[in-house]
């Protein structure tokens, strides 16, 4: 029997984890896809928001005020790497300057305390690439970037080092309420609980339902992503808004923090909870539209497209709940879900301590993380040193990145399972360069198969059907006898 079920491993759900780790519990993590991090958590802005937008009074004003103060120390403690590089939202005519007004005070209600009001020179002398045209902009020093599956890998590592069960690639299919607990009915077999939380993000009202609360919809919401080059990752330093127009914040530019030029999201409703697809219109609007921001963005270092999707709702806010004893929902977590997701995890924390879940702090508990080996974060001294120690870290295995085998291995055991290609990529960086993986990926292939004991056919791209290799040639379908 288990103290608290959290059914998703986004950034939401992770943080939860982590935070109720810090107690003597018995607590599990429930997630259908094969690693954390695999819905809405991978594919978004990757923005920690300066708490400016969200609407007096709200959950999300709140709550993303009170994440953002939060993620310096989660920084120092898990080591996911966090630039507090600043925003800009920018305005062009006197009509964008009334809403940067508005903004403004909107952000210093909300409890914002590093916003200011700045001109044209202002702004280009932080941001020369900026298009001159520009009329002012509301700054928020206090916003930055990170990456969001880093950031949730982190999260989801620590909670595992403290005791925490990750049930990965296990679905849950139905719930029944039995006398003071819960039964959850998966793919992998029967979980018996008292308490549960519902962050299945896209999925949270299907969860809901199971359990009898047939009251929320949500409206999946894509959005689509451009990324380019680390040759022009220096084209911006700050994250650059444009100033929201009809419901629309428009299309963003900013540096990532591994220092790529990403721009976009666009927004569309859709149908599929699983649509990632990219779209002509759509990724043309999102170029053309950021060139409004930023003239002079070089279209010929783009190096990928990607597609996320929000777990948006009709109603503007988060919807954090106990909706019937013991079970509680986090419904409509769309942006600024991944800035508030720390402080989400506080106030869950409190819902079920409300609830009657008796919380008792641990002595054991691990509150720091060993990051990840990054030798491009290392000296020259600091490197040949490690290289001495073991010779798998002078053997390149990701040219685009420079990533070596010690570094690929070295992720790949942690307490959290890694059993795909693209679970590397948001541990390590490999495949994430130029090429996208062509020259990288049989090599990677080699040290999971050795590593890990796979065998090449069962090693995926993502999730179960997206073999790269069938079988050897001479057996495989079509091969040559």
């Amino acid at each position: 029997m288990y103290d608290v079920s959290i059914i998703g491993a986004g950034a939401v759900g992770c943080a939860i984890a982590r935070e109720l780790s810090k107690y003597d519990l018995k607590v599990n993590v429930i997630e259908k896809y094969n690693d954390v991090s695999n819905g809405t958590s991978k594919a978004n802005s990757g923005i920690v928001h300066g708490g400016y937008d969200g609407k007096p009074g709200t959950l999300k004003a709140r709550l993303c005020v009170q994440g953002n103060h939060m993620f310096k120390e989660l920084d120092h403690e898990l080591r996911f790497g966090f630039n507090k590089c600043g925003s800009f939202v920018l305005g062009f005519d006197e009509e964008d300057h009334k809403e940067i007004e508005r903004l403004y005070h909107n952000g210093i209600s909300n409890g914002m305390d590093n916003l200011s009001i700045v001109d044209r020179e202002y702004i280009l002398k932080k941001e020369p690439n900026v298009n001159p045209l520009v009329h002012s902009a509301l700054y928020c020093s206090g916003a930055g970037v990170i990456s969001p599956f880093e950031y949730t890998v982190a999260l989801a590592e620590n909670a595992g080092d403290n005791g925490v069960e990750f049930f990965l690639e296990t679905e849950v299919l139905s719930i029944d309420k039995q006398d003071g607990f819960y039964t959850l009915n998966t793919s992998k077999g029967k979980i018996d609980t008292k308490y549960v939380v519902n962050s299945a993000g896209l999925f949270a009202d299907e969860i809901a339902k199971m359990a009898g609360v047939d009251k929320f919809k949500i409206i999946p919401r894509k959005g689509e992503y451009q990324l380019f080059d680390k040759e022009i990752g220096n084209t911006v330093h700050s994250v650059l808004f444009q100033t929201p127009r009809g419901g629309s914040k428009g299309i963003l530019v900013t540096p990532t923090f591994h220092e790529n030029l990403m721009i976009g999201p666009n927004a569309q409703f859709v149908d599929d909870k699983e649509d990632l697809k990219t779209t002509k219109t759509g990724l043309k609007e999102v170029a053309e539209m950021a060139l409004k921001s930023v003239p002079g963005i070089d279209g010929s270092k783009l190096i990928t497209q990607f597609a996320g999707l929000r777990a948006s709702m009709a109603d503007y806010d988060f919807v954090i709940e106990e909706s019937i004893k013991g079970f509680i929902n986090l419904v409509g977590i769309d942006s600024p879900g991944l800035t508030s997701s720390p402080a989400i995890a506080l106030e869950v924390t409190e819902l079920l301590k409300g609830s009657g879940l008796e919380l008792f702090e641990k002595d054991d508990h691990i509150s720091y993380r060993t990051p990840y080996i990054r030798l491009d974060k290392l000296e020259t001294e600091e490197v040949n040193e490690l290289i001495q120690q073991d010779e798998k870290f002078g053997r390149i295995i990701c040219r685009c990145e420079s990533i070596t085998e010690g570094e690929i291995i070295e992720v790949l055991h942690r307490s959290i399972p890694v059993r795909s290609i693209d679970a590397i990529k948001r541990r390590a960086r490999a495949t994430s360069g130029r090429c996208q993986g062509g020259f990288c990926t049989p090599r990677i292939m080699d040290i999971m198969n050795r590593e890990l004991g796979m065998e090449l056919t069962e090693i995926n791209k993502h999730e179960a059907g997206s073999y790269i290799l069938s079988g050897r040639t001479k057996t495989a379908k079509g091969g040559n006898a």
